[in-house]
This record gives C-alpha cells, sequence and structure tokens, in this order.
C-alpha cells in the first residue's frame, strides 16, 4: 500500500475534541451546529435518526479520543445519504486538504470510467501501446503487445514493476522528475498481462497519458470540470512531475468529507446530486471482482476490482454482501458498503502498519454492528 517512503510515528496519543461536532444521541432528533464550507450540501442527521446505534458510535468515538486508535485523524460516517458522524481527532480538521495515497487509485479508476463514456478511451479491452504509436518502447514483445486497459485496472500487468524495498521500481519512479510513461513502458515482461496480480502503482500512474494521448491534457485537468466539478468538490490538489505528469496512484489531497462525496456517488451507483457522473455500467465493473484474493491479502479482503478492494460480508451481524473500500498508505479509507446504505470515511497519519490497516479491523467490530437491523 505504501506510496510514499512513510515517515516517522508521531507516536502522540489522540488529543480528546473540546465538543463533538455532531449529537450522536439516541433521543429525539436535535439541530445540529453547521460547518462553515465543509459539508454544505450534506443533510445532517443523528445517528438515531439514520438507523446507527449511537451509544456503541459514541463509546467506539471515545476510545479513538483516548488514543486507542493512534494515527486516526478523522472519522465520517454517511447513512442513507445523510452526515451522521464528523470528528476529527489529534488537533486535525475538516478544512485542510489531507493526502489520500493510494485512495487516489480508485478516483483514477472513476476518471478512466469517464473517459470511457465520452469515447476518449475506446474500451477496456483496448491494447497499451496502441496508445503510443510513435514512442519507442523498449522490452517490447508479444506479452507486452498483449497488455490492456483492464490489465492496469486490475493490477496484472506482467511487467516487473513492483513496489518491495528502497530499490523497487516504484521507489525509482517516484525519484524521476520526468518520464514516468517510459519508465513504466519500458518495464520487461515477466508474466502474461492478466495472470497474476503483483500491487502496481505504475499502472495507475499510466492511467494519465493514455488520456492524454487521446486529449492533450493529463487525467487531472481532464477530470476537473468532469469529476470534481460534478461533485461540487472546490478544493483539491493532485501531486505531479515537473512534465505536469499527475501521480494518480497516491498523490491527489483532499478534505474527507468530499472523500465521503465520492464513496456516496458510488453508492448511489454513480449518481451525485441528480446527475449521472460516471456510469452505472462502470461502478458494477469496479466492484466486481476480478481477482480472487481471499486468503493472500489483507484481512478481509476477498477481492480487488477496478482499482477497489472487495471485504468480505460481515456474516457475524447478519451482512451477506462484500463492501468496497479505496484504501490508502498510512490509513487513509473510504468504505462503501451498499447493503447497509452506508459510507464511511477514515483518514490517518501513522507509519505503523498494525495502526494503519486498524480500520479494517474495527469496521467489523464497531461501526457495522451499530447499523441497526429489523427484527425478526
Amino acid at each position: 500500500m505504501t506510496e510514499n517512503t512513510r515517515s516517522k510515528d508521531s507516536a502522540h496519543r489522540l488529543l480528546g475534541l473540546a465538543a463533538t461536532l455532531l449529537a450522536i444521541t439516541a433521543g429525539p432528533a436535535c439541530a445540529l451546529p453547521a460547518k462553515p464550507a465543509l459539508a454544505e450540501s450534506w443533510e445532517r442527521a443523528t445517528a438515531h435518526d439514520v438507523g446507527l446505534r449511537a451509544d456503541l458510535l459514541e463509546a467506539f468515538l471515545q476510545e479513538v479520543r483516548e488514543g486507542d486508535y493512534p494515527g486516526v485523524t478523522s472519522l465520517l460516517v454517511v447513512r442513507g445519504g445523510r452526515l451522521a458522524v464528523e470528528e476529527y481527532f489529534g488537533g486535525n480538521d475538516g478544512h485542510r486538504l489531507h493526502t489520500m495515497q493510494s485512495v487516489s487509485k480508485s478516483f483514477s479508476s472513476a476518471i478512466l470510467g469517464i473517459a470511457i463514456a465520452e469515447g476518449v478511451i475506446g474500451s477496456t479491452n483496448d491494447r497499451v501501446l496502441g496508445y503510443f504509436p510513435d514512442q519507442e518502447i523498449r522490452n517490447r514483445d508479444a506479452f507486452k503487445e498483449a497488455l490492456t486497459i483492464e490489465d492496469l485496472l486490475t493490477m496484472r500487468s506482467g511487467t516487473d514493476y513492483h513496489e518491495r524495498g528502497s530499490g523497487s521500481p516504484h521507489s525509482q519512479l517516484n525519484r524521476l522528475a520526468t518520464g514516468w510513461s517510459s519508465f513504466y513502458l519500458d518495464r520487461p515482461m515477466v508474466t502474461e498481462p492478466g495472470s497474476q496480480f503483483v500491487y502496481d502503482s505504475g499502472a495507475v500512474i499510466l492511467s494519465s497519458a493514455l488520456i492524454q494521448a487521446r486529449t492533450g491534457m493529463h487525467a487531472d485537468k481532464y477530470a476537473r470540470d468532469r469529476l470534481f466539478g460534478q461533485l461540487g468538490i472546490e478544493s483539491h490538489r493532485w501531486h505531479g512531475n515537473s512534465e505536469g505528469h499527475p501521480h494518480m496512484g497516491g498523490g491527489l489531497y483532499l478534505r474527507p468529507t468530499d472523500m465521503a462525496r465520492f464513496g456516496q456517488m458510488f453508492l448511489d451507483d454513480g449518481r451525485w446530486n441528480g446527475t449521472q457522473v460516471i456510469s452505472k455500467q462502470w461502478v458494477k465493473a469496479s466492484f466486481e471482482q476480478h481477482v480472487d484474493l481471499a486468503g493472500k491479502s489483507h484481512q478481509h479482503v476477498i477481492g480487488y476490482g477496478y482499482w477497489w478492494w472487495i471485504f468480505e460480508p460481515a456474516t457475524e451481524i447478519g451482512a451477506t454482501l462484500p463492501f468496497y473500500a479505496a484504501y490508502g498508505a498510512n490509513g487513509q479509507f473510504i468504505f462503501v458498503v451498499p447493503e447497509f446504505d452506508l459510507v464511511v470515511v477514515v483518514t490517518g497519519k501513522t507509519s505503523s502498519y498494525r495502526n494503519e490497516s486498524a480500520p479494517m479491523r474495527f469496521m467489523y467490530t464497531h461501526i457495522l454492528p451499530a447499523v441497526e437491523r429489523p427484527s425478526g
């Protein structure tokens, strides 16, 4: 999951907020103070109003405030399109842009989906090299000729690109000021495309070059009106190289409430505020299990879609369907749970993998059990 060299663990305990932003009570609904310029398009509600166990959520939030989950900097819970929990920890607030790390990949998936819907990109079956007809590409062979956009989307490119260690191809690319596309396209092939899953940010980074090849603009510029503008996201930043090539694998910065907008759009089959931003078919394809990862990856992960992770159903509480996550290093998550009409956003700042991966555990132990289920 690492996109950048992790910073040293801050090792500080999370500070309690002087006042909770939202009244999470099991009693009657009460007026909630609006937080200016953050989630003005969200309808706010109490946890009780949207069918969440306020007592369980408040107990969990208190654990976070007391430092039981080091590194968590925010938690947002949206159910039924209504923002029920918005809390910040450790002196953080929702006004500042936050690193997305690999959560950026799921945004990159959406951008490719838009490009396909507009005809900029032909289809996921397109051969990658066809987008670079005039470029001299090294290590060209039958495997590389067969490489498709779907192979990139499912992390099955077959190249030797990996992210293990300081000398990895990914570390080398991150140190380059220019030439990201060539660096990736020139990689030698080691397996047949589509045959083996290897976590590969380079494939995502290349997606901007695909769009540039057909539009003359990189993906961040292409998406400014088509994605961010449609979602009402006015403030964002995308780190890139000196050529203006955005780091599609991990360079995006957003506010947590805007992460929630993106998750809600996917929950609503690609729609936001009545507008079809990405196609319903792309949402379905993104959440389809293209790669079986059961027992091969992170805890609870059972598969991989189009730059989205697929999590096993929470069967211990009666759930029957999987849910989905955009996941980034240092503890960044957007969870989309269609079965419960739920979006959960977590941001973090930690160099400990155990702390980083804690949201994958507390979704099952604390968040999903707080969803009220019909009796009988």
